[in-house]
């Protein structure tokens, strides 16, 4: 039943979008290496524990934790990048971050099929909670301590990271605005309101895709799992995108304000196209899967730039805490969409949503513009 599905995705949502701001906080108050260990162990164990799930109360309890540290990956890596790399940049290590992701959603289900088929499906949840919790090892390794004081990098690397720096790093030590603060400044809604419109693009095909390919084509899983990959190669190949343009344009000597502007409007262009031909030439499978794979391109190369913006704007213990909000405004977007989109579909048809999120493109371009008439750093 497509509602009892809807209210499984926004039973992990609700949770997720909480610990965005949550963790966006906490990340500003405890530092980004110590703030991936939290949010990380807790994702770990959370995952394990689905291995003990024996209904729908604790099955769903499970999905609450894990949506709580999960959340905490997002916010604290807009911030790890503000730390490490020159402006420039930014939106590109955003991208490879991001395209991460995308590469998961190619490669984790078959492996975790065979997995499955392998131990049992307790023990899956087992092992993935295991590895998640071994990544913070290295991760204490690596990240030992920020750019200036880190004995891995010789002093051109050190030298290069922090003139490319809209702020000196000393900075990042004074305390962070205070939520009323930062929502006090117009351009912190850009980031707000663009993430409530241009969101739901994403998670409409994560979420319902496989159920639209069932509804629309009557695949089954096999045929689902053969072609619901694709979309993703897109996705990979758009945050590469999205953060390199942004990052030519200014070497080349575009302003921040220029490069994240133009980046945004051309990604936008794409992803509008593309929805539009979700509606007039998706008639086929093969034709809809690769318009989709269109519209992440469009939409990743977008985000990789939206996400950095809370790093253009402000400094040190601030970051987070923008980021992880705009995360939460996000995600409550998605949550409305996922209860529209059973009603509206078992009305009518899968156009009207279409329709919806087309129209959330250009609004989602024009809320940067309105509310950051200049993207650069304001405290």
């Amino acid at each position: 039943d497509k509602n009892d599905y809807a209210l499984i995705l926004n039973i992990f949502l609700v949770a997720y979008a909480v610990g965005q701001s949550i963790s966006g906080k906490m990340f500003d108050k405890i530092g980004t290496k110590i703030g991936f260990v939290v949010s990380i162990t807790v994702w770990g164990l959370a995952t394990s524990l689905h291995a003990f799930a024996r209904g729908v109360f604790s099955f769903s309890f499970f999905r609450i934790l894990l949506g709580l540290g999960e959340a905490g990956n997002w916010p604290g890596a807009v911030k790890s990048n503000a730390e490490w790399f020159p402006t420039k940049e930014r939106a590109l290590a955003q991208g490879i971050f991001n395209s991460g992701a995308a590469m998961g959603s190619i490669i984790a289900p078959p492996l975790i099929a065979i997995v499955w088929v392998a131990i049992g499906w307790e023990m899956t949840f087992v092992l993935l909670g295991i590895l998640g919790i071994l990544w913070v090892i290295p991760w204490l390794i690596f990240n030992k301590a920020l750019p200036s004081k880190h004995s891995w990098i010789t002093d051109e690397e050190r030298e290069y990271i922090m003139s490319g720096m809209q702020q000196k790093e000393e900075e990042s030590t004074k305390p962070g605005l205070s939520m009323i603060a930062i929502l006090s400044r117009r351009e912190s809604w850009a980031v707000l309101a663009s993430r409530f419109f241009v969101e739901p693009i994403w998670w409409l095909f994560v979420g319902w895709m496989p159920i639209y390919l069932a509804d629309v084509y009557g695949f089954n899983v096999k045929e689902i799992g053969l072609m619901a990959w694709v979309p993703y190669v897109g996705a990979a190949v758009g945050s590469l995108s999205g953060g390199y343009y942004s990052g030519r344009l200014m070497i080349k000597g575009a302003s921040i304000d220029k490069a994240r502007k133009q980046t945004i409007l051309v990604g936008c262009v794409i992803m509008f196209i593309g929805l539009i031909a979700t509606i007039l030439a998706g008639d086929t499978p093969i034709k809809f899967v690769g318009i989709v794979a269109f519209v992440l391109f469009g939409f990743q190369f977008v985000i990789s730039n939206i996400q950095t913006i809370p790093s253009d704007l402000f400094s040190g213990k601030s970051v987070g805490s923008l980021a992880g909000l705009g995360g939460t405004v996000g995600i409550f977007s998605v949550i409305i969409m996922n209860f529209l989109v059973p009603v509206i579909t078992d009305h009518y048809s899968y156009t009207p949503i279409f329709i919806m999120i087309a129209v959330f493109v250009p609004l989602g371009y024009l809320s940067i513009n309105y509310f950051a008439k200049e993207i650069k750093q304001i405290d």
